[in-house]
């Protein structure tokens, strides 16, 4: 899945011949997940047609303040649009358009909205060498990118005017990579390891039967998500469960068991920078796993327990660097509990949620959860979706590590 997947993209298309190649640019942003929004000058309607560009976006073009042949058109909100995306790419950009925007002259939509944003800027540069290579364009490349826009540098090849040399937009495919590696080279668990684990484990009884509990995986799951969407490369440990998960920087290992979910835990930790142990693993599993179908006979039945490995406190004991995160979801007590569990397995963070909470628990889309720190930091949060949870518990590991 591409780091792209999920955002708005905004594409501001100008008047250049170039133009005609923002039809393959729009389904490549579709392709890779995006929502895309097209804002047109009025000029580059000469070389690609609003219905194109709307058809693949699936969004309606925008080209002017108002829609002149519509009495009852409202005004296209450039604000709105500015605040909508994620990032902003104009391509192609113009000489005439990159001066605009190097001295803030706001005569069209598309000028308007670029003023308006305060999303990252991207910048594909097309127009003829001699163009290129004039000391104006050098000038507004210059104060363009003094202003944080960043330039998609233009190719060599043959130019509309003949001439062989720069000038040349960036090919789609190349634009879409070239802002998929910046994105992903800003983003601030670049580089780093993470591993999480999500689910139940299922402790057999016969080859029928097993003891298991209701976690449907689906916050290790969003956890996962989110630390990859930062750029981090995810180690995956999951118990059964019906959760999916595409995303390329995310590597899924499935188990069954607690002891095979200890032992894949421990093949990674050494390696990691983070561990965010959320899986519901087993205390206890039949101390004799009977290799037929047992029947059934009596009227009552009993099953010898043993526990299983803890596999949090065996990683806070082994733990040198990695930043430890556990999961706490309790009945009563719960802030005592959950401050002994950070204590007795050396944790740096525990994540506290009650079944006593509605809306919080297992298999829902939402959690009510508290963030408790070693340093005893409490920290409370109200209802919401598990997503939001897990961007909330990334931003605070961000923080935690970073200040360390």
């Amino acid at each position: 899945m591409s780091i792209l997947s999920g955002k708005n993209i905004l594409l501001g298309i100008t008047a250049g011949i170039a133009a005609y190649k923002t039809a393959n640019l729009v389904r490549l942003f579709i392709k890779a997940g995006a929502n895309v929004k097209v804002v047109m000058t009025p000029a580059s309607k000469d070389f690609i047609t609003p219905l194109t560009l709307s058809t693949l976006s699936k969004n309606p073009v925008f080209s002017s303040f108002t829609n002149d042949d519509d009495d009852n058109a409202m005004w296209n909100n450039h604000v709105e649009l500015g605040l909508w995306a994620n990032f902003f790419i104009i391509a192609p950009a113009t000489a005439n358009t990159l001066s605009k925007m190097a001295n803030g002259t706001c005569d069209n939509l598309l000028m308007a909205t670029y003023l308006s944003a305060k999303c990252p800027v991207y910048v594909a540069p097309a127009m003829d060498l001699d163009m290129y290579k004039h000391p104006s364009t050098k000038n507004s490349f210059e104060k363009l990118t003094s202003f944080g826009n960043i330039i998609i540098p233009a190719t060599s090849g043959e130019l509309a005017s003949g001439l062989i040399g720069e000038g040349r937009m960036a090919e789609p495919e190349d634009i879409v990579s070239f802002m998929e590696r910046d994105v992903i080279g800003k983003l601030p668990l670049r580089g780093k390891k993470v591993l999480i684990t999500a689910g139940p484990t299922y402790e057999n009884i016969d080859p029928v039967r097993f003891i298991g509990n209701h976690s449907s995986g689906k916050m290790g799951f969003e956890i996962a998500k989110a630390a990859a969407n930062l750029g981090a490369v995810v180690h995956l440990i999951s118990g059964p469960t019906y959760q999916v998960i595409d995303h390329h920087l995310i590597q899924v290992t499935s188990v069954t068991s607690a002891q095979e979910m200890y032992d894949e835990v421990h093949k990674t930790f050494e390696n990691c920078h983070i561990a965010i142990l959320s899986a519901a693993v087993a205390d206890y599993r039949p101390k004799n796993v009977v290799s037929q179908k047992i029947k059934k006979t009596d009227s009552t039945f009993t099953i010898k327990l043993e526990k299983t490995k803890d596999i949090l406190k065996s990683l806070g004991a082994i733990k040198k660097q990695q930043f430890l995160v556990g999961f706490a979801l309790e009945t009563h007590n719960e802030l005592e509990h959950a401050k002994g569990k950070i204590e007795s397995k050396n944790l740096d963070l525990i994540v506290l949620n009650s079944l006593n909470d509605e809306g919080a628990g297992f298999g829902g889309s939402t959690n009510k959860v508290t963030f408790i720190t070693a340093s005893n930091e409490i920290i409370g949060h109200k209802l919401k979706s598990k997503t939001d949870v897990a961007r909330d518990l990334m931003k605070l590991i961000i923080q935690k590590t970073t200040n360390a």
